[in-house]
């Protein structure tokens, strides 16, 4: 018998034994059964798992893909101290549920990784090998760079923008504590009437409280998450005057006055540091405009006065 007959015999074989125990599985096994005779009973506008799964945006498949797959992989040969300080940076940034340490780890070594290529293929163009292991050095550690810098740049501009709506949160909460309103309910209020990254946080907060988190914990956890020097006060005092039994409107009234006084002197400071960083525009761009516009009519009368 020909050695290709016996090949495709031994392929069909194998493929009526998969076919046969694929169908099995699905119609004949007890559990199989019952979950086909409910798919088959089920309302036709019930969408299958497959169709959900296409729905789903193509990072976010991708992502979920790496975490089931390459994510165990790489928490085992990456360094602890890497994973929990990129952790870190993505619970600051606000990305701490959407991405994980992994794949921000794995960003960068592929990000590292193109650099390096891209160094490789500058380097046919006829660089030097200094040149070459500069360029090299500079794109391997500019692609490594990116994906922190991009995470730390997101967490800055979240900073900034609880920084501003500090005071007034502060101040819905000590209006709604001295109305009588407990201080969960008084967050409930706070985050139903703003829009903004410190609210996320305390709504945050205030589901760790309703799940069982003592209110202590809940406010170190925010803290945890954040990295701004105000809020980290604010949770200080709070966590004090609930230890000590003082009245928790009267500190939110004090702390709101100071977060509005801190803030106030932030817009001062940003304000006088304006002249100094308007000269670069002005020196760059304003002046040589301004050069050519009164120069360049006279400059023939005094090219021919020199001559």
């Amino acid at each position: 018998m020909p050695i290709p007959l016996i090949l495709f015999i031994l392929v069909a074989a194998v493929g009526a034994v998969v076919l046969a125990a694929g169908v099995y599985e699905r119609v004949f096994a007890d559990n199989a059964a019952a979950a086909y005779l409910a798919s088959l009973e089920a309302p036709e506008d019930v969408e299958d798992e497959f169709v959900l799964r296409l729905r789903q945006p193509l990072a976010e498949r991708a992502s979920a893909w790496f975490r089931g797959t390459a994510g165990p992989l790489l928490r085992r040969v990456t360094p602890s101290d890497m994973l929990a300080k990129a952790r870190h940076n993505l619970l600051i940034g606000g990305l701490g549920d959407r991405v994980a340490p992994e794949e921000m780890v794995s960003a960068q070594v592929v990000l590292g990784a193109f650099g390096f290529l891209a160094a490789l293929l500058f380097s046919t163009t006829g660089l030097s090998k200094g040149q070459t292991l500069l360029a090299v050095i500079l794109l391997t550690t500019v692609g490594a760079l990116v994906p922190s810098v991009i995470v730390k740049r997101k967490g800055a501009d979240r900073s900034a923008s609880m920084f501003k709506d500090l005071p007034d949160c502060l101040d819905l909460l000590a209006i709604s504590v001295e109305a009588g309103v407990g201080f969960e309910a008084a967050l409930d209020v706070v985050c139903s009437h703003f829009d903004s990254p410190l609210a996320e946080e305390f709504r945050r907060t205030l589901q760790e409280m309703e799940l069982g988190v003592g209110r202590r914990d809940a406010l170190v956890n925010m803290r945890n998450r954040t990295n701004l020097p105000e809020l980290s006060s604010f949770i200080m005092a709070l966590t004090q005057a609930d230890a000590l039994g003082m009245p928790i409107g009267r500190v939110l009234h004090t702390q709101a006055v100071e977060m509005r006084n801190r803030r106030r002197q932030w817009a001062r400071e940003r304000a006088a540091k304006l002249p100094v960083k308007i000269m670069f525009p002005l020196v760059f761009f304003i002046f040589p405009a301004i050069l050519v516009v009164i120069l360049f009519p006279s400059a023939g009368g005094i090219m021919e006065g020199l001559g």
